[in-house]
């Protein structure tokens, strides 16, 4: 675990209307990648939920955040960065319904053959379905 690219920090930027995850470069607030469900692949899904009856608060879903977990991983592949750490504590602190919809996107994340430290601590707080 003394490799330097297990610093490298994954944030999530969560609102009602998308997330973002972002990948900053060990030491700095460089953002290294990057993958948020406004990207163009996402617009459809989301003009559709803009319109719907009845109306929703959230515009993004455990489906959407996988798909941006799927795209950060491929991206950090490509860059070469073999793992990643979270701030646990600052996942624990969010509402439990974004916790449970942002799990996905780890687990997108660790599929793609990136190692990410500090979730282990969430799977012990969120309760799966």
């Amino acid at each position: 675990m003394n490799g330097t690219h297990r610093h490298h920090l994954l944030q999530l930027v969560l609102s009602c209307r998308k997330i973002t995850a972002q990948v900053t470069q060990p030491g700095t607030s460089t953002i290294i990648a990057m993958a948020s469900s406004s990207e163009q692949e996402f617009l459809a899904k989301s003009r559709a939920n803009l319109y719907r009856f009845p109306r929703s608060n959230n515009f993004w879903d455990s489906k959407t955040a996988s798909r941006v977990g799927e795209k950060l991983g491929l991206r950090l592949r490509e860059l070469g960065v073999d793992a990643v750490s979270i701030d646990a504590e600052e996942e624990i602190s969010r509402p439990v319904h974004h916790r449970k919809r942002v799990l996905p996107l780890f687990d997108s994340v660790r599929r793609s053959g990136i190692i990410v430290d500090g979730t282990e601590q969430l799977n012990d707080v969120v309760p799966r379905d």
